[in-house]
């Protein structure tokens, strides 16, 4: 049995679907364009620089789920999926997810973005399971805040470790374990797996990874 974990934003996509889902809804008019623009950008800015405060971000992340219904959020989803998000899928992104897939191995997305922005995108690769932050509901209706530990540095590995367990497996049930990433922030799980991969990755995982002597790739070409 084989493992392959993809992480989502900046890795299978050209872009990142948490920054992009603000920017929409920010284009409908849905959120202060203001207010929202400038926040959007400066929680981006603090996660490619490895300090963002993961719960002051979801706190801002979720809330605007809080505030409509899912019918007319699941509405909104299906145009931003169209407009922002298949134009960030390459043809390099699918066929080694396809890969994976073909050759029977046990498929997941690991993603710090909840899980109401990515099932979907998820969806879109055909890949079976997700492993995201979880956008808590009550009554059929988000709360805008989050449930569990959030998918996020180590918290990742935490989540995998749990997904592993409900199926009674762990690290040991897999000849390899692959984990594709761009980012530095997945350091710790990239470091658990047997096979980490570096995806068109930012400085700091480049350095990280031509020191340890791992694979670096392109999906986007």
């Amino acid at each position: 049995m084989q493992l392959a974990l993809f992480d989502l934003d900046n890795t299978l996509l050209a872009g990142d679907s948490d920054f992009e889902w603000a920017q929409f809804l920010i284009d409908k008019g849905v959120l202060d364009r203001e207010v929202q623009a400038a926040k959007n950008i400066e929680f981006y800015e603090a996660y490619k620089a490895g300090t963002l405060d993961i719960h002051a971000f979801l706190a801002f992340q979720l809330a605007p789920l809080a505030r409509h219904s899912r019918a007319e959020l699941d509405a909104w989803h299906r145009e931003y999926l169209q407009q922002r998000i298949r134009p960030l899928i390459h043809a390099t992104a699918r066929a080694r997810v396809r890969q994976h897939l073909d050759a029977g191995h046990l498929v997941a997305v690991v993603t710090a973005t909840n899980s109401f922005v990515t099932g979907p995108i998820v969806r879109e690769f055909g890949i079976p399971h997700l492993i995201a932050t979880i956008a808590a509901c009550r009554d059929g209706a988000f709360t805008g805040q989050p449930r569990g530990t959030p998918s996020f540095q180590t918290g990742k590995i935490t989540r995998v470790e749990e997904w592993l367990e409900a199926q009674g497996l762990w690290w040991s049930s897999f000849e390899t374990s692959w984990f594709y990433s761009d980012s530095h922030n997945d350091l710790p799980l990239l470091e658990k797996v047997s096979r980490p991969i570096a995806v068109d990755p930012d400085e700091r995982l480049r350095q990280a990874a031509e020191a340890k002597g791992w694979e670096i790739i392109s999906l986007r070409a």
